[in-house]
């Protein structure tokens, strides 16, 4: 839904916009009449929030001339005010008298949305600035301590699909699962050299997990094969990456560099990589930082195509690809933290 705030009272305003945002409103704002009409002209509301008593023109004269105008005489008009004798209404939908508590406010609005009036004003109150304030504090807990309920709800959704996800595609190739979490956690390590405000990104985090969520998509045949692939075969095994873009793209929780790291976890430093040719800083930075985790990870584990090898052997190739495959600044924090990789490593060996 969305809805404009016309009042005088910067202040006030700000007030409402919170309550309303609160709750997933969209919310503009005007300070006057002349400013409201420019911005129900540039993008209509669903419900248009008034106070009466604003300088030049007021609420009602303002209501008077919408509801008088073909193009915005459907428009849902709240009127909001702080007198008791206001009877002509100016055609507006529902007036409410202040002080009001917001989450009334929201109930009126929310009726007004749905083409239902609300005519009669309810009994007046004292007024008074810390009135309504009191009013604001009380509902402005309760919003937040219901959008916090909301937030533990929906984190734990997140965290079933994540698990469910990781179980679809551990059912089509066994060795997937401990290779994503190590990565994540290698990634994690560069990441916090890198930079640190990526390692504690969550859409970062579940997208170094989901890197190859794609995988489901590519047949048995094709990532169990234990010889080279061929054209046909390699150019389905790239799309793995655009795959796992696009079925991860709609999900809220990878909003942000996930489905980045997703999509260009196989471009390369000094282009030629898929599935876009990025090369550089084009490259998104989550990916880059993650492509050094993975090719880590492949040297130092058994591929279908080819045993692991040590280490040590890994650790030459990395650098020798510096500039290369992979960004520069990516290879020097593998170098600062090579010690917590490996440990890192150690873990994962002991726990299988």
């Amino acid at each position: 839904m969305r809805l404009l705030l016309v009042d005088d009272d910067e202040g006030f305003r700000t007030l409402l916009r919170t309550t309303f945002e609160a709750v997933a409103v969209e919310v503009s704002e005007a300070g006057g009449a002349a400013q409201a009409a420019l911005a129900i002209r540039d993008e209509r509301p669903d419900v248009v929030v008034l106070d009466v008593g604003m300088p030049v023109t007021d609420g009602i004269t303002f209501c008077r001339t919408l509801k008088a105008d073909p193009e915005t005489r459907d428009l849902g008009v709240v009127l909001l005010t702080g007198r008791d004798d206001v009877h002509d209404l100016g055609g507006a939908d529902a007036m409410l008298l202040k002080p009001f508590r917001p989450l009334e406010l929201l109930a009126v609005v929310e009726r007004v949305a749905g083409g239902h009036r609300t005519l009669a004003p309810r009994v007046a109150q004292p007024q008074s600035g810390e009135a309504q304030l009191l009013l604001y504090a009380r509902d402005l807990r309760d919003l937040i301590e219901l959008e916090r309920g909301q937030r533990t709800l929906l984190e734990s959704a997140y965290l079933q699909t994540v698990s469910a996800l990781t179980s679809a595609l551990e059912s089509k190739d066994t060795r997937t699962r401990q290779h994503s979490q190590r990565v994540q956690r290698y990634a994690i390590e560069l990441a916090r050299v890198v930079d640190p405000a990526l390692a504690s990104d969550q859409s970062a985090e579940y997208g170094f997990l989901l890197h190859d969520i794609g995988k489901i998509g590519i047949p048995d045949e094709i990532l169990g094969k234990p010889s080279a692939l061929n054209e046909v075969e390699w150019r389905l095994m790239k799309s793995h990456t655009v795959l796992g873009a696009q079925m991860l793209g709609g999900i809220a929780f990878l909003e942000g560099p996930g489905v980045g790291i997703v999509r260009s976890h196989h471009e390369r430093w000094e282009g030629g990589g898929y599935p876009d040719g990025l090369a550089g800083e084009e490259i998104p930075v989550g990916a880059r930082i993650f492509a050094v985790a993975d090719a880590l990870d492949a040297i130092t584990n058994h591929r279908p195509y080819r045993s692991a090898q040590n280490w040590r052997a890994a650790h030459r190739e990395i650098l020798a690809e510096s500039g290369k495959q992979f960004d520069p600044d990516v290879v020097d924090a593998f170098r600062d933290r090579e010690h917590v990789l490996h440990e890192i490593r150690r873990e994962f060996l002991v726990a299988a």
